[in-house]
């Protein structure tokens, strides 16, 4: 029997560390990273619905403490492990004292990170060895897709309808979507047109200007069913675009088919 990978939301800023530390534990776990913003945070708990919270406290003072108090005070079932200098825990020793937050002193080994994920999820190392070998084998066989939208509930509607086919990878920004894509390169993008700051003919502005990432088939999702809004879109040449909410069997057979079109183009 294979064991269904638990969800980890790492915190913390996009460093190296935060960066090794990711790669290696999402050949175990279903791995999303998040910045140390409390808004941002709010809105990805919804989304993830994390099985364990993992915080980089690299840079601490930075970090807005605020984040602390929700997960105790809203998220109190959910275990926390936290990595930090002694120094960098001081600022959170209160937290710690319920059993909730945990602190692994850095520097340490990302062998040691997993094995206290384990344990805090009562979970056998060696079954997740095992058994999520073969997941990973099969998640590698489903194109990724990555789905980008500032509306959280966009975003569960979405991942509800993509990932029984799909690997699914979320953001809610325009700024979060290029950290994805630099992680791990999706084969297609589902693009909300209408965002705050960074829009999404922004966004796809950033990804054909990136010599790695310009090749990546964006589809547009807009709410706005107007012919200067759909002419403003179509004139930024996307793979495609679709009014929300989606229908989910037209935007299945598109994706399907946009897909084909690059596998046959990359041929």
């Amino acid at each position: 029997m294979v064991i269904k990978m638990k969800k980890i939301l790492l915190i913390g800023k996009l460093n190296n560390i935060v960066k090794e530390t990711s790669k290696f534990l999402s050949r175990f776990f279903h791995v999303q990273l998040c910045s140390e913003n409390a808004g941002v945070l709010e809105g990805m708990m919804k989304i993830v619905d994390p099985d364990l919270v993992l915080i980089s406290l690299v840079g601490a003072y930075d970090i807005d403490t605020s984040i602390f108090f929700m997960l105790s005070d809203q998220y109190a079932q959910i275990p926390v492990l936290t990595i930090g200098t002694k120094e960098e825990t001081s600022s959170f020793f209160k937290y710690y004292e319920n059993g909730q937050f945990e602190n692994l002193i850095r520097p340490v080994e990302n062998t040691l990170i997993k094995k206290a994920i384990c344990r805090r999820l009562n979970l056998s190392e060696q079954e997740i060895d095992k058994n999520n070998t073969q997941e990973i084998q099969e998640s590698q066989k489903k194109k990724r897709i990555l789905v980008v939208d500032d509306n959280g509930t966009a975003l569960r509607t979405m991942k509800a309808i993509l990932e029984e086919y799909y690997e699914v990878a979320i953001a809610i920004s325009g700024a979060q979507a290029m950290t994805s894509i630099g992680k791990k390169r999706p084969d297609l993008i589902l693009l909300d047109y209408e965002m705050p700051v960074c829009d999404g003919k922004m966004t796809l502005e950033m990804i054909r200007a990136d010599e790695d990432m310009k090749d990546i088939p964006v589809v547009f999702l807009t709410a706005i069913n107007d012919r200067s809004n759909i002419e403003a879109v179509l004139k930024l040449k996307p793979a495609g675009y679709f009014l929300k909410p989606p229908v989910k069997d037209r935007l299945l057979a598109e994706i399907d088919k946009i897909l084909n079109a690059s596998s046959d183009t990359a041929r």
